[in-house]
Order: structure tokens, then sequence, then C-alpha cells
């Protein structure tokens, strides 16, 4: 949805649910995913949506409507990376999540903070403003705190956890062609019958 001319950029393999919206100054890249009843508005900042990456049902990302964050200086924008996968019913504002992080369902993740490469935050988790998870561990509570270190396969898991999603998401981006599902049904059927005919 367009907002103060700013248009979401979305690539041929995004899948935006039709329940979902997206307005404003979001780049969603290829295979990236928002999920049903989802809000990414970007009305005042940019958002940024990585390769790979998903947004659970009814999660909502927006940005501050400041010019600066206050400890920091760097402008308010939220940042998701690549091969990210957040859960249902999430809220993160102006914050920055790297490359490999599994979000747990209902998580709040605050201004200004950080979530490195390769980290696990469980359900339920809240990321205070200005906090920082460091690379390779898992977090969880309310406040966040420290859980323990990634083993190796819950590292492999995270990349695969967003392939996943994303092979789902191809499923549900057949169905809501501009003409349904139904249209290339009716296109698989004649194809068939010209088949046996010839």
């Amino acid at each position: 949805m367009t907002f103060r001319g700013q248009k979401p950029f979305q690539t041929n393999d995004t899948f935006i649910a039709p329940s979902a919206s997206v307005i404003g100054n979001v780049t969603n890249w290829d295979q990236s995913t928002v999920w049903y009843k989802a809000v990414v508005r970007a009305d005042t900042h940019p958002i940024t949506i990585g390769f790979s990456s998903s947004v659970g049902e009814g999660t909502v990302i927006t940005t501050l409507n400041v010019e600066e964050l206050e400890e920091t200086g760097f402008p308010p924008e939220t940042h998701i990376g690549h091969y990210v996968t957040i859960g249902a019913g999430c809220i993160l504002k102006s914050c920055r999540i790297d490359d490999m992080v599994s979000v747990g369902d209902k998580c709040v993740i605050l201004e200004g903070s950080l979530v490195e490469n390769n980290v696990i935050l469980e359900p339920g988790t809240v990321v205070m403003p200005y906090q920082r998870i460091p690379s390779g561990q898992k977090w969880g509570g309310n406040p966040a705190a420290y859980v323990g270190e990634l083993t190796p396969e819950e590292k492999e898991h995270i990349p695969a956890e967003a392939l996943h999603v994303h092979e789902q998401a191809k499923e549900h981006l057949v169905e809501f062609l501009p003409y349904g599902y139904s249209y290339v049904h009716l296109e698989d059927v004649e194809k068939e019958q010209l088949s046996k005919e010839g």
C-alpha cells in the first residue's frame, strides 16, 4: 500500500497474505513472506525484510516517529536480515535483526536493540530497548536473559526453518493468483485434453 508516495517493493516470489498490511517504505527481498493479519508499517522510516525471511501471523513491525534513536544516534529503521523466521503475534519496533535468527511466537523486540547472527529467541521473550543479543546464543524471558550457547544442530535448524516457511508460502502464493487456483487447474485440464486428442 502506498503511503505519502512511498510504495512497498516486493519481488515476484514474495508472498504477502491477502489479509496482511504492508504500508510505506518496505523492501521485501526474494522468497520473503508476510503472513495473515500481519502489519508492516513503514510510514516514518524504512523497513527491510531479507531473503527467505518471514513475518508470522498477526505480527506487527513498525518504526518510531523520531529522527534518531536516543542512545545510538542511528536512524530508527527496522532491519530484518536473511533467513530470519519471526513467529506469530510478535511486536518489533525500530530494531535490527541480523541473519539466521529464529524469533519465537509473541516476542517483543524494542527500539535500538540488536539481535546478532545465529540467535534463537524463545517464545514470549522481551528484548528491551538498546539491548544487544550476541551471536550464537539462545535467550528467553522478560526481560530477555541468556539461556545458553546454540548447538551445531540448532544453528543448522535456523535456515532450514526459514526455507520450510518459504515452501509453505509457495503453496499459498498459487492459491492467491489474480485469477485464483481454479484458473491454473483449468489450464492443466485443457493441456491434458489437447495431448489426448493430439
